[in-house]
């Protein structure tokens, strides 16, 4: 996470990236990309493309990218981009 954040030039920042390796909040948060399309490339169940905005460990904002024809969120990925999340916090 720390070569993904640098490399997004977000180190040392505000935000901070974390890992869910075993998928313990992906399941949680019902988040769990099983489509079978995506399933077919990535061969394991991953975490549906999302951005969250918590305070105080309150969850104040949770954008999830998919569609019916998109569960990966690879066509339009705008509503977990920074630009919708800054509108709504």
């Amino acid at each position: 996470m720390g070569a993904w954040s640098k490399d997004q030039g977000v180190d040392g920042s505000m935000i901070t990236f974390l890992a869910d390796t075993r998928c313990e909040f992906t399941k949680a948060m019902n988040l769990v990309l099983d489509h079978p399309g995506p399933m077919s490339v990535l061969g394991t169940p991953r975490c549906k493309r999302f951005a969250l905005y918590a305070v105080d460990g309150v969850i104040k904002v949770l954008n999830v990218s998919e569609g019916p024809d998109d569960p990966a969120g690879d066509t339009d990925p705008s509503a977990s981009c920074v630009e919708a999340m800054l509108k709504l916090i």
